[in-house]
């Protein structure tokens, strides 16, 4: 089916166009929202980081200043590939904490893979929160300044944090740091929302992955928590695509998460994204899914009340501590940059005891490249 060039120009200028007023700009995505649906009533209806890891002698994965003796910690060759995975029970979504390597079966391409190392929160963390500043509503108001703050105050010692803003252009408030109160600080001083601005995911999503690649703890697991109103956007035209954003944090390795405040103009103005961008693709028009993305990354997107959002961060928070962080060499020694698909299975034995589990972990990961 051709869609006129019309539709394509309208959904290209979406992703666009800043409006004077708050009350102009939702009015205009709902008549857009709309006028799509009226026009299609119509018609028939996991990465090679690149870089060294720590593991001891037996196997397991290491924080950075273990009191291990120097020749108790080795260093691994640069295509070790590692993954985490989140296991939870199918029916109470209760974290299964008691598993060992050989209860987990992974395989690349439809190979299996040899676990060669397996631990579970034994690596620091590498956290930047992506705090959107763009479009009607504010997603970060007093309630969810207090969440973050107290779910930061909760991470190990060793874990890192960085903060980055972002509506039309991305903005640095604080790098890398175990520095709680550099944090705090940047939390208590984000940009204002602006009404006018769009919500540049294209752009934040690539800037957070090259950030992160280049300046996380090189032995950590990194993670890209995104607090956003919206889980869909057009991709903005001055920036680099969201299909090169997605690539970009699969090659960093970096696990995608949103947290999400819900309100009754939230869900009226993410539903209507959702819907424009579906319609839009059929006209050609790029957009980015935060949900896809977390979904090929392990990761999740919450969502909740912004004054019930201090137990939902937490939970966050809580889930990534808890994942098992298992690694392999890939029997596939093409050095390509190829795309290589990833599945994580639980053995049959294990799944027999607690009932049907389900593993949240990536889906993918970008070979490295001689």
């Amino acid at each position: 089916m051709k869609v006129p060039t019309l539709l394509k120009q309208s959904t290209l200028s979406f992703s666009q166009k800043s409006f004077r007023s708050r009350r102009a700009r939702c009015a205009s995505v709902i008549l857009l929202g709309l006028s799509f649906g009226s026009f299609f009533a119509f018609f028939p209806s996991a990465s090679s980081q690149n870089r060294p890891r720590i593991v001891t002698n037996g196997g397991t994965l290491a924080e950075p200043n273990t009191a291990a003796r120097p020749e108790e910690v080795v260093k691994v060759d640069v295509d070790l590939v590692t993954v985490d995975a989140l296991v939870l029970q199918k029916n109470s979504a209760r974290i299964v904490g008691d598993l060992k390597r050989d209860d987990f079966i992974l395989s690349e391409d439809g190979v299996k893979q040899t676990i060669t190392h397996f631990g579970q929160d034994s690596l620091p963390l590498s956290v930047l929160l992506l705090i959107d500043r763009g479009g009607c509503l504010d997603p970060f108001g007093e309630h969810v300044r207090h969440a973050a703050l107290d779910a930061i105050s909760r991470l190990k010692p060793v874990d890192e944090v960085a903060v980055m803003s972002y509506h039309n252009n991305v903005e640095l408030l604080q790098g890398f740091t175990r520095d709680r109160s550099l944090i705090a600080d940047a939390l208590n001083h984000v940009p204002p929302h602006d009404e006018q601005a769009d919500h540049c995911m294209n752009k934040a999503l690539f800037e957070a992955a090259e950030y992160t690649l280049k300046s996380g703890n090189p032995i950590g697991r990194r993670i890209l928590i995104a607090i956003t109103g919206i889980t869909r956007n057009f991709d903005c035209q001055d920036g680099p695509s969201g299909k090169l954003a997605v690539s970009t944090v699969y090659e960093s390795g970096a696990v995608v998460c949103g947290l999400i405040p819900k309100s009754g103009d939230q869900s009226m103005e993410n539903g209507i994204m959702i819907w424009a961008t579906r319609m839009g693709k059929l006209g050609g028009a790029p957009s980015l899914d935060l949900q896809n993305l977390a979904n090929e990354t392990g990761g999740e997107v919450l969502q909740d009340k912004p004054e019930n959002l201090d137990t939902t961060f937490n939970t966050l928070i809580n889930h990534l501590r808890t994942r098992y962080n298992l690694a392999f060499v890939s029997s596939n020694k093409k050095r390509d940059g190829a795309l290589r698909r990833l599945k994580i299975d639980i053995s049959p034995a294990a799944q027999k005891s607690p009932g049907k589990l389900v593993v949240k972990a990536r889906k993918s990961y970008v070979a490295p490249r001689s």
